[in-house]
């Protein structure tokens, strides 16, 4: 048979038993030298070569560390933006693939691409580089499977603009069509923001992924959904519509793509699967109405679209309001998307007081008001700035333990906390935060925006003196009930993380230690960390 030339990476110096059992390098631009292997395993003749990311452009790409149950349609998926897919070969044992496109050009604009914007399958990053082959000889035989795929793949999109009448159209239009949509917004007047789409776009099923850019000069997005059925929903409702009276017209396709690559959340791109992902160096942080796309429920969010023809009531914001709207002024309910005030019960009342719930809930957006109820003291109102803080603050503490009991949050039919009447002495239970010093999120473009994660055992502390030491925190720390598990000084002794033993323990510590006055005019400040130490 003509054998299935396979490669292996090989790291430098290292043995060939370790090579065979997965991927040994750690960056896409390790050098490595390469062999064939024939199909049977038996080494060939190996050759010298640098197998890597800025190599010799060849239109046969390998690529390394898949995760194992990844599909040949999903590793085509990655080349088909690029150009056409025109062989592949999975190595399943190794968790590594060869693709080949048609052109060297397209080869070339894929590996430029991807070393720039890390490429995922299913939540794992991968790594892809030019391979020694110009082309990948396969037996055809032996790899029926992958070429058939290829194949129905290929129909998909050379149908992708089928002709009326035809045969092929039926197949086309029906089965084929991609999860992702490519959004061109005209006369766009007033700008249109991420959010307002995602708001848009929920209505008709869970969005996974946007991303925005500009292109001739005209507003763009591509939007995943998690199925091709809500895209063709989204497209038949939405295409021609206008987002604004008058303005802002929808103009919607499907798109070639079949999955995006979100490497930052920010204002430009969101993957809504992984709240983890950083906003990305010299990018606009998250702002507050931005950090609420990570809540799960916002697809609840979605409001009706408009039975007005040619105009989106969902947002019915008036022009003026649009303007405005743009330019982040706060309007009432255009970008809160939902409502500010949260029910908490099954809080422990003899514990619980307004100043312990604003700094828990403030760990997930700026708290206005809270009020223990007077005659219910297991359970408080809380006010959050807007409506996507709110529901970040519900996904984040429904179902975590304070002061030892399981709290329920749910968002309140009350509009707004009101203020006990002048005079009126309702026993400290209600207190008004507004003019707090202590809002993480007040600034726009803070760094907190991306440092927003569920609550963990492991705390980050900020705003150390230089005299405190390791020692002062852990005493610190233990005095809040818990044990202090772990402990690790940033290099400049300003940050620190601590772990304690559970996240109940971290919880109490913060509740008890955010802004807690280590001296030197510095009060601590505490988050929750996504690193363990």
């Amino acid at each position: 048979m003509d054998g299935i030339v396979t490669e292996v990476a090989v790291g430098v110096k290292r043995g060939s038993d370790e090579l065979l059992s997965g991927g040994v390098l750690s960056s896409p631009n390790s050098n490595m030298s390469s062999m064939v292997v024939t199909a049977n395993g038996n080494d060939s003749k190996k050759f010298k070569g640098e197998d890597k990311m800025d190599g010799a452009p060849s239109r046969v790409l390998h690529i390394r560390k898949l995760p194992g149950e990844v599909t040949e349609t999903e590793v085509i998926a990655l080349g088909l933006p690029f150009g056409k897919v025109t062989n592949i070969l999975m190595l399943k044992g190794k968790n590594q693939a060869f693709l080949e496109l048609a052109t060297e050009e397209a080869a070339i604009t894929m590996v430029n691409y991807y070393s720039a914007v890390t490429p995922h399958l299913r939540n794992q990053p991968i790594y892809i580089q030019y391979s020694n082959h110009k082309e990948l000889k396969t037996d055809n035989t032996l790899n029926q499977r992958a070429q058939a795929v290829l194949q129905a793949v290929t129909a998909v999109q050379t149908a992708s603009t089928p002709l009326s009448g035809t045969a092929v159209s039926e197949s086309a239009v029906t089965p084929a069509q991609s999860p992702v949509l490519r959004i061109i917004i005209d006369n766009m007047y007033y700008p249109v923001t991420l959010d307002v789409l995602h708001q848009i776009f929920s209505k008709f099923g869970a969005v996974l992924k946007i991303i925005t850019f500009t292109k001739n000069n005209q507003f763009q997005a591509l939007l995943q959904y998690g199925d091709p059925v809500n895209a063709q929903q989204a497209k038949l409702a939405l295409d021609g519509q206008n987002i604004y009276n008058a303005c802002c017209t929808l103009r919607i396709d499907f798109s070639k793509l079949v999955n995006l690559n979100v490497k930052y959340n920010n204002d430009k791109s969101r993957d809504y699967t992984r709240p983890d992902l950083p906003s990305g160096d010299g990018q606009p942080a998250l702002d507050p109405a931005i950090a609420a796309a990570f809540a799960k429920e916002t697809s609840l969010l979605g409001l009706p679209v408009a039975a007005v023809p040619g105009a989106l009531s969902p947002l019915a914001i008036p022009n003026a309001a649009a303007a405005a709207a743009a330019g982040r002024v706060g309007l009432p309910g255009v970008s809160a998307g939902g409502n500010t005030v949260l029910l908490v019960s099954n809080l422990n009342e003899e514990m619980v007081t307004p100043q312990s719930l604003f700094t828990l809930f403030g760990v997930y957006g700026d708290v206005q008001r809270v009020k223990i109820l007077y005659n219910k003291k297991d359970s408080a109102l809380i006010q959050m700035a807007d409506g996507n803080q709110s529901q970040l603050a519900m996904n984040h503490l429904n179902g975590q333990k304070m002061y030892g009991k399981i709290i329920r949050v749910t968002l309140s039919k009350h509009q707004t906390v009101q203020l006990p009447r002048e005079g009126l002495d309702d026993q400290g239970l209600t207190k008004d935060f507004g003019n707090s010093p202590l809002h993480r999120f007040k600034k726009p473009g803070s760094k907190n925006f991306q440092n927003i994660f569920p609550p963990s055992a492991t705390l980050h502390l900020s705003n150390i003196p230089p005299s405190v030491a390791e020692e002062d925190l852990r005493t610190l720390f233990a005095n809040t009930g818990g044990t202090v598990k772990a402990f690790k000084f940033f290099q400049d002794h300003k940050m620190a993380l601590l772990q304690m033993a559970t996240v109940e323990e971290a919880i109490q510590a913060l509740i008890d230690l955010h802004n807690y006055n280590l001296g030197e005019n510095h009060h601590l400040r505490v988050s929750f960390s996504k690193s363990t130490i």
